[in-house]
């Protein structure tokens, strides 16, 4: 069941890739159901926050009608970001589960949020690297790409 929901975020991130954008997909479940789907959208609205975890948080909330996420967990391709950290904190999500680290600017910043003793809600972070091969040649090739346009 867990891989079925990396594979949807991965979907989602080839979804990001087809419109330009940096190839990252996350959704949310509760209680065995996605209720919140999100792929990189910041090339297409012009704006920094438009993360795959943040619109996938926002639409979760929204179908629960609340900013608190407690008994969710995340599923999202690449190590999320320390502002995404934050949003998974912030939202009370009991579960991350991403497929591939980040290795560059961000390697490692992401649990020590979300494991920070100042921190009034732990996360629980899976680390499950079945498909890392696979996310990292795709974001791979996009930076390859993007370079080759510059």
């Amino acid at each position: 069941m867990m891989k079925d929901f990396m594979k949807e975020a991965m979907r989602l991130a080839k979804k990001a890739l087809s419109q330009g954008e940096v190839p990252i997909g996350a959704v949310v479940v509760y209680q065995g159901q996605i209720i919140g789907r999100g792929y990189n959208k910041r090339e297409q609205s012009q704006n920094a926050l438009k993360h795959a975890e943040i619109i996938a948080i926002e639409r979760a909330c929204k179908k629960l009608h609340s900013w608190r996420l407690e008994d969710c967990e995340i599923f999202v391709t690449l190590e999320p970001c320390p502002m995404c950290a934050g949003a998974i904190a912030n939202a009370r999500i009991a579960k991350l589960n991403y497929g591939c680290q980040e290795k560059t600017s961000c390697d490692g910043l992401c649990e020590k949020i979300l494991t920070s003793e100042r921190l009034n809600h732990k996360v629980e972070i899976n680390f499950d690297n079945h498909y890392e091969q696979e996310i990292s040649s795709m974001i791979s090739q996009f930076f390859k790409d993007k370079r080759k346009k510059d």
